[in-house]
């Protein structure tokens, strides 16, 4: 079986218990994330073979990310160790009315020492049948971003499936390349597009409104801008407050528009990790079902996802489809 390549920055959460704030808090809870890993370890619990390519830290800490990791089954062969620490993000969980606070710490981490000839992208590639990429990876550090467009490059020359997730986040982009330019460059390599309007918008420096035919307008000019993009996924949050939000997707493949119908979580457990979440149900279900039938079982994996604390979403293959089947009443597995 070939592998599903992720690449990206391993950080260490810290939360108080429940929804503390800091200043009520005296333990904390720590869990091992990050977007890509995220998205890797899902695909691996829904039975993929992952690799995930990073730089950790050179002690204890970086040990145990690993072990993590390891545990679900993904390939952490092609991750390098820095003397830098791993970074750190902190999190404060809302409630209702309330929002979810995070900070992060992550500018000097070890993954911002990452660079081009650290991954040996060649032989990583020969057992690769799809790489994922978001837009925190060339955000955070030149060497970031030159690393992974390295690997898009060799990608597209060997026809290899590229996802790309380009999430723009304007505080972490330090260190002198315009957004803009990057992600543009970085879509040049990729085919399937998971994102939404603003995203779009970001790209393209365009102002479409949120509406299906805007997105549908949004897709084809993003189609037009980038040929090699195939199809365009977007999950759209509905929220009624902190605690209790609605999920559909929507999509357009060049030929026609789909939409989903809303999932309803009413009791959010933790909402860190569920885009991520969504890409990785897209990416498995691409390959397993048809266009509609992927995101649909994206859309239910996300919504799983609400369900889990910490960042990872631990649902298989068989508790998306129950979802998917109907089976949301929660009630006991005897």
């Amino acid at each position: 079986m070939k592998q599903i390549i992720t690449f990206g920055e391993i950080l260490m959460r810290l939360s108080p218990e429940g929804n503390k704030k800091f200043m009520q808090a005296n333990l904390l809870e720590f869990y091992f994330g990050g977007t890509e890993i995220n998205v890797g370890i899902s695909i691996a619990n829904f039975g993929g073979k992952v690799k995930h390519i990073s730089c950790v830290s050179n002690d204890f800490i970086g040990d145990t990310a690993i072990s993590y990791i390891q545990k679900f089954g993904v390939s952490t062969s092609a991750i390098v160790r820095s003397n830098k620490p791993l970074g750190v993000y902190f999190l404060e969980v809302g409630a209702v009315m309330r929002p979810s606070s995070i900070s992060y710490n992550r500018s000097h981490s070890s993954f911002s020492d990452i660079q081009p000839n650290m991954v040996d992208w060649e032989n990583i590639l020969k057992k690769a049948k799809w790489i994922h990429w978001t837009g925190i990876t060339p955000a955070l550090c030149k060497g970031g971003y030159e690393t992974l467009k390295q690997g898009l490059i060799l990608a597209k020359k060997q026809g290899i499936a590229v996802s790309a997730d380009p999430t723009y986040r304007s505080g972490l982009w330090k260190y002198g390349e315009n957004p803009k330019d990057v992600l543009s460059d970085l879509l040049n390599y990729s085919t399937i597009f998971i994102g939404g309007i603003n995203e779009i918008n970001e790209v393209l420096e365009t102002s479409y409104g949120y509406s299906n035919e805007d997105f549908i307008e949004a897709s084809k000019k993003l189609m037009e801008r980038f040929p090699n993009i195939e199809k365009v996924f977007d999950k759209i949050r509905t929220s009624i407050n902190s605690s209790w939000h609605k999920i559909r997707a929507r999509m357009w493949n060049g030929k026609e528009f789909r939409e989903t119908s809303d999932f309803d979580i009413t009791h959010i457990i933790d909402r860190i990790g569920t885009g991520d979440a969504f890409a990785a149900g897209l990416i498995y279900g691409l390959q397993q079902f048809d266009d509609y039938k992927s995101m649909e079982f994206a859309s239910a994996a996300c919504a799983l996802k609400h369900t889990y604390e910490g960042d990872v979403n631990y649902a298989t293959v068989d508790e998306v489809t129950a979802i998917l089947d109907g089976n949301i009443s929660g009630r006991f597995n005897r």
